[in-house]
């Protein structure tokens, strides 16, 4: 895989296809306001390196699933002014069809965001000769093709992959980034070797599971996913969130980890609550002791001392998905405990993206105190699943 170094920038026109899918909320005025930059800020240096070295830059990116049509509150638009921000240089925001002629106009240097690419229903296209299209669209507006959207790179799309095969390409610096620290994770990572899986759905990461399961040495499990293991041992959760078609392959995992000599820890108390609420009547149980009626929400205390305990001296630890509701105050101790465990620790700490890099910046937690905190969370559990990522491995096919 090429990295930017191995491009030829200087004076030409680069499409750079970012990952720019912010959450967003409605502010007091009624606009749209991004209520985490994260991914924004993780693009600068590619976009630094292309404007100091004399490129025009064009920016490709999605917000949201628009699915094809114009959606207002899917703009770009919040981005656009950020990103003009940060960068302390005027992002001009232009539809695709505008496109040409705004780039035309531009001087080396400048900065030009595309309107949310997935208003254009060729985008996502499962008919290759679509997307294509889109692609030959793209391709016109620049000279080479930077891929720095890793929250994209394992779809197979116009703006990801087609475009791709059409120009001189490279992985910018974030994508050079993540590809790197996961290829490590699947390598030879240093021991012990632990993964953390929280989030609220198994079924989500099945695949995970069943490939770390023949590598990590310790699998610790919390979050909604928790419950299902929970009930794979016979305990009852309540009105805990449960998958119950899943029981019985959570219970082979058990099972498989128990014959492999991994340790896999499960919670051993709960914060539960009598309503999915923040000021709901919370009280703190034994993992086996969820009475009915009411649903499990966090780990309890035990269990967080317990995770930080088997954190404190690993040598590699990986995070995927929260411990529990982190965005109400009163279940988002378990979470907090993971994130400080973490950044407590001397091992080489990365976390998985989604939900449990947003939890990081909410909970005020050092994000320099991690070695890498990665931006994809689909992206990035398909990567330690073993699966190809269709947007890595076009870079490869020339390279």
């Amino acid at each position: 895989m090429k990295s930017l170094d191995d491009l030829e920038v200087a004076g030409r026109t680069v499409l750079v296809r970012a990952d720019f899918n912010v959450p967003l909320a409605d502010g007091p005025d009624g606009s749209r306001v991004i209520t985490d930059d994260g991914r924004i800020r993780a693009a600068l240096p590619t976009l630094a390196y292309l404007r100091d070295a004399g490129a025009k830059v064009v920016i490709v990116a999605h917000m949201g699933r628009a699915k094809g049509e114009v959606v207002p509150a899917l703009s770009l638009a919040p981005v656009a002014a950020r990103l003009g921000e940060l960068l302390d240089a005027p992002v001009l925001l232009s539809s695709l069809a505008d496109a040409p002629a705004a780039v035309a106009a531009e001087q080396p240097g400048a900065v030009v965001l595309l309107e949310n690419i997935r208003f254009d229903a060729r985008e996502t296209s499962k008919v290759l000769e679509e997307r294509q299209s889109l692609a030959a669209e793209l391709a016109a507006l620049a000279d080479v093709y930077v891929s720095d959207g890793f929250g994209v790179v394992h779809r197979n799309q116009a703006s990801v992959t087609d475009v791709a095969r059409l120009l001189p390409n490279a992985a910018g610096r974030l994508v050079h980034k993540e590809a790197t620290v996961f290829s490590a994770l699947l390598a030879d990572p240093d021991r012990p070797y632990v993964v953390v899986l929280g989030g609220s759905k198994v079924s989500d990461k099945l695949g995970v599971i069943g490939n770390l399961i023949t590598r990590v040495d310790r699998l610790l499990i919390g979050g909604g996913m928790a419950y299902t293991f929970l009930a794979a041992q016979g305990y009852e959760v309540g009105n805990s969130l449960l998958e119950a078609d899943q029981v019985d392959t959570v219970r082979g995992f058990i099972e498989q980890a128990q014959a492999r000599g991994v340790e896999l820890l499960l919670p051993v108390d709960i914060v539960i609550a009598d309503a999915f609420a923040a000021d709901a009547v919370t009280e703190v149980v034994a993992a086996d002791a969820i009475p009915a009626g009411w649903m499990g929400l966090d780990i309890g205390p035990r269990t967080s001392e317990l995770f930080a305990s088997r954190i404190a001296d690993a040598g590699t630890v990986v995070w995927n998905g929260p411990m529990g509701v982190f965005e109400m105050a009163p279940f988002a101790g378990g979470t907090r405990a993971v994130a400080e465990a973490m950044a407590a620790s001397s091992a080489m700490t990365v976390i998985g993206g989604g939900d449990s890099a947003a939890a990081v910046r909410i909970l005020g937690v050092d994000e320099d105190a991690f070695t890498h905190i990665s931006t994809g969370g689909g992206a990035s559990l398909e990567f330690l699943e073993g699966k190809v990522l269709p947007g890595l491995a076009v870079l490869e096919e020339n390279a």
